[in-house]
C-alpha cells in the first residue's frame, strides 16, 4: 500500500470513527432516558403515557430533521451538519438538565405536557437533542455510503453496532452512578462527553462530497428516484422494522422490571451486547446471504422472542426472561442497517435524501408507537405492550419473504451502481 492509499485509509478511518462516535452519543441518550424515566416521571409528576408524548419529540424533531438533512448535507455540506449536530446535543442537554420541578402534591399528575414551565423545558429539551440525532444520522449514513461505495451494506452493519454499543455503555454509567446514588441530572450530564469528543474530531477534517454529488446526479434525478414502488415499499416496511426493534428498546427498562423485579437496565444492555457483536462481527452476513433472507430470519427471531417475553407474568424467572430476550437481541439486529444498505445499494441516485427519508420513517413510527405503548403499560401492563408490537413482525415475515422471491425470479438480489440505475 502507498504513502498516498494509507493517507487516504487514514483519513477515511478518521471521518468513520468520527460517526461511530456520534451515532454512539445518540443511543446513551436512548438508554439514559429509559433508565431516567421514573425519576423524570416523579418529579415532573408524569404517568406513562404522559412521559410517551414527552418522548415523542425527540423522535418527531428527529424525523425533521432527517428529512431535512437530505437535502442539507447536498448544499450545507456533511461536516456543516455533523458539527451543527453536536451543538445541539449541548443545548438540548442544557435545556433538560436546567428545568424546574412542578411543585405540586406528591401523586399529582400535571395535566399536560406544557401546563408548567419544567415539562416545557423538557419538551423543549428532548425536541431540540431529537433533532440533533437527526442530524447525526442524516450525515453519517451518506458519509459511510460515499467513503466506502464497494461495501456500503457492510459497512453500515458495522456503523450501526455504535448504535447498541452506546446503549450498552449509556446503561452501564446509568446503573454505575445509580448504584452511587447519582441524580438522573448527573446521568444526563454524562452524554456531552462523546459529544465534545465527536465535535472536536469534526473541527479536524476535510468532509468529501456526497456520493450523489460527486457523480454529478441531478437533484431532480435524486427526488425521482424516491417515487420508485421499490422505494416506497420499503420506506413503509421501515416504518414497522423500526416500531419491532426500538420501540420496545425505549421502554425495555421499565416493563422488565416490571416483569422479573431486576433491573431493566440490566436487559437492555445484555439485548445490546447481542446486537453490538452481530453487527460488527456479521456485516459481512447481509453479502454472503441476501439482506432479504437476512430480513426473513430477523422476523421471525422478534415474533418470537417479543411474543414470549408478552407472555411471561410479574415474577418470572430471571432465566426464562433472559432466553426470550436473546432471541429479540438477535432477530432485531440487522433490521436498520440492512434497510439502510438496500436503499444506498439499490438507489445510489436517491443519494441522502432516499437514505435520510428511510431513517425518517424510523423515527417518525417510533414517535407514534411510544405513546401506544405507554398506553398499553398504563392499562393492561407490560406483557399486553410487548405482544402488541410483536404482530408487526408477522406482517414484515409476508413482506420480505414476497419481496425474496420476487427478487429469485430476475435473478437475485444484486447492488446496483449508480451509473446504471435507470
Amino acid at each position: 500500500m502507498s504513502d498516498n492509499d494509507n493517507t487516504v485509509h487514514a483519513h477515511r478511518m478518521w471521518l468513520f470513527i468520527a460517526s461511530c462516535i456520534s451515532l454512539l452519543t445518540t443511543s446513551m441518550i436512548f438508554a439514559i432516558r429509559g433508565d431516567i424515566s421514573a425519576a423524570l416521571s416523579a418529579d415532573f409528576h408524569l404517568n406513562a403515557e404522559l412521559m410517551g408524548k414527552m418522548w415523542s419529540p425527540a423522535f418527531l424533531g428527529f424525523t425533521f430533521s432527517i428529512f431535512i438533512c437530505g437535502f442539507a448535507v447536498d448544499a450545507l455540506g456533511m461536516k456543516v451538519m455533523h458539527v451543527l449536530s453536536a451543538v445541539g446535543f449541548l443545548v438540548g442537554l442544557g435545556c433538560i438538565i436546567a428545568a424546574p420541578m412542578p411543585e405540586l402534591a406528591e401523586g399529582e399528575i400535571v395535566s399536560g405536557i406544557f401546563a408548567t414551565p419544567g415539562t416545557s423545558m423538557l419538551f423543549i429539551g428532548f425536541l431540540i437533542m431529537g433533532i440533533a440525532q437527526g442530524i447525526v444520522e442524516g450525515v453519517i449514513n451518506p458519509l459511510a455510503a460515499t467513503i466506502y461505495p464497494d461495501k456500503k451494506g457492510q459497512m453500515l452493519n458495522v456503523l450501526h453496532a455504535w448504535w447498541p454499543g452506546g446503549m450498552i455503555i449509556g446503561g452501564l454509567l446509568a446503573l454505575a452512578l445509580t448504584k452511587g446514588g447519582a441524580s438522573w441530572q448527573a446521568k444526563m450530564g454524562m452524554i456531552a462527553i462523546p459529544t465534545v469528543i465527536y465535535l472536536v474530531m469534526c473541527l479536524m477534517r476535510k468532509y468529501p462530497q456526497t456520493e450523489r454529488v460527486a457523480a454529478k446526479v441531478s437533484t431532480a434525478d435524486m427526488v425521482k428516484g424516491t417515487f420508485k414502488p421499490l422505494f416506497i415499499l420499503l420506506f413503509l416496511l421501515m416504518w414497522l422494522t423500526a416500531a419491532v426493534e426500538l420501540g420496545p428498546d425505549q421502554w425495555f427498562p421499565a416493563l422488565m422490571k416490571e416483569l422479573t423485579g431486576m433491573e431493566g437496565i440490566i436487559f437492555l444492555c445484555y439485548t445490546a451486547g447481542l446486537v453490538f457483536v452481530i453487527r460488527f462481527f456479521g456485516g459481512g452476513l447481509v453479502h454472503k446471504f441476501s439482506p432479504l433472507i437476512v430480513l426473513i430470519v430477523c422476523s421471525v427471531l422478534t415474533f418470537i422472542g417479543l411474543f414470549w417475553l408478552g407472555t411471561l407474568k410479574t415474577g418470572a424467572s430471571a432465566a426464562v426472561a433472559f432466553t426470550a430476550a436473546t432471541i429479540f437481541g438477535i432477530g432485531k439486529s440487522f433490521f436498520w442497517p440492512t434497510m439502510l444498505g438496500i436503499v444506498a445499494e439499490r438507489f445510489p441516485k436517491g443519494g441522502a435524501l432516499a437514505m435520510n427519508l428511510m431513517g425518517g420513517a424510523g423515527m417518525a413510527s417510533i414517535a407514534f408507537v411510544l405513546p401506544i405503548m405507554g398506553g398499553q403499560l398504563d392499562t393492561a401492563g407490560a406483557g399486553a405492550a410487548l405482544k402488541m408490537v410483536s404482530y408487526l413482525a408477522i406482517a414484515l415475515i409476508v413482506v420480505f419473504t414476497a419481496l425474496h422471491i420476487g427478487f429469485q425470479m430476475k435473478g437475485g438480489y444484486k447492488a446496483v451502481h449508480v451509473s446504471d440505475e435507470e
